[in-house]
């Protein structure tokens, strides 16, 4: 199998490369990214290539699956720019794979595709996928699900995978997240946890999480299995302000969503970090997810806790971890999506 990745510089594409090395059926790979990596990695070639704008097709040729991975996140003040890559790019993507008659699609989807949930039980894949409106990210994720049912609709005879996942960490992915979502002014040592006394506690901040290797896993067997449709991925335990306790060794205080919201949209504003307070109103907002069928249809389980894909990514913001791909690298200082 020929197996084409966009967006394979970046957490969970660096996550897939590293599963389908060992599968003998898997005879190449192409990795797309917007700037070329210095990593050498067997049976992998890159290419350089925009979604939102380049000729997409001819790097589809001859493949049997792609991986549609190539999303943004900042800069979280440039809508259209984030939505010509996340909405446009996709849609982009996804008539290529018709234009050069790729037989699988495997697409990036999210828990953030969700609209608004239950956290005291667990939701299927049959959940809504409306998405958070305040969410830009959830939004789009949202939108690109409705752009893959009319894909799906036009070409039945294209094997579609959705895949769901929760958070993704790994301590490899430290660089990139802290640029991500913290900023540069989040001082490294406050990632150990015996300077975090105390973590938030509220009825809807509990959210689940996953490591990017057992996220790679599912990709591999989405690929390499004959499955359609869409598949929640996601580890136990789900992390709430107990949980979040124990493995921080930290105690939990009762902290009100709006004001968390408010820090969040305060800290925004003044530039101080690069999230909007859309993120708090995606984590309050999305369900708990059932991950029956992964485990059922894809034969997947992760091999790592949510809690121990969380501590390593604090690991990693203590230690500047990364790798030679722009977006993980630890020297980098751009805000890169994919």
């Amino acid at each position: 199998m020929r197996v084409v990745i966009t967006g394979a510089t970046g957490n969970v594409g660096t996550s897939v490369i590293g599963a389908l090395q060992d599968d003998a059926r898997i005879e190449s790979i192409l990795g797309i990214a917007r700037r070329h990596p210095r990593l050498a990695i067997a049976k992998t070639e890159w290419a350089e290539a925009d979604v939102s704008r380049a000729d997409l097709a001819p790097l589809f040729q001859g493949a049997d699956a792609v991986v549609h991975l190539a999303w943004l996140i900042q800069p979280s003040r440039s809508m259209s720019l984030l939505r010509a890559t996340n909405v446009t790019g996709s849609a982009r993507v996804f008539e290529a794979v018709a234009e050069a008659k790729v037989p699988s699609l495997v697409y990036a989807s999210s828990v953030g595709a969700y609209s608004p949930g239950p956290k005291d039980r667990r939701v299927d894949e049959s959940w809504p996928t409306e998405g958070i409106p305040s969410s830009f990210y959830s939004r789009h994720k949202a939108e690109v699900e409705r752009l893959l049912d009319r894909f799906e609709a036009d070409h039945p005879g294209t094997r579609v995978v959705r895949l769901r996942p929760a958070l993704i960490f790994k301590r490899e992915s430290a660089a990139e997240q802290r640029r991500l979502f913290a900023g540069p002014l989040l001082p490294s040592f406050l990632m150990n946890p015996r300077f975090i006394p105390v973590v938030p506690s509220n009825e809807r901040l509990c959210f689940q999480a996953v490591h990017s290797d057992d996220v790679g896993e599912a990709y591999h067997l989405a690929i390499v299995s004959d499955v359609r449709g869409a598949f929640n991925i996601a580890a136990e335990p789900e992390l709430d302000g107990a949980e979040l306790g124990r493995l921080l060794h930290a105690r939990p205080i009762p902290f009100p969503g709006s004001l968390l919201r408010g820090l969040a949209a305060l800290t925004w504003h003044l530039r101080l970090q690069p999230s909007p307070p859309g993120w708090v109103d995606m984590a309050f907002g999305v369900p708990l997810m059932d991950v029956a069928r992964a485990r059922q249809e894809l034969g997947w389980a992760p091999r790592h806790s949510a809690g121990q894909a969380l501590l390593e990514l604090f690991e990693g913001m203590r230690k500047g971890a990364g790798i030679d791909t722009p977006p993980l690298s630890s020297d980098s200082g751009l805000l890169t999506g994919n």
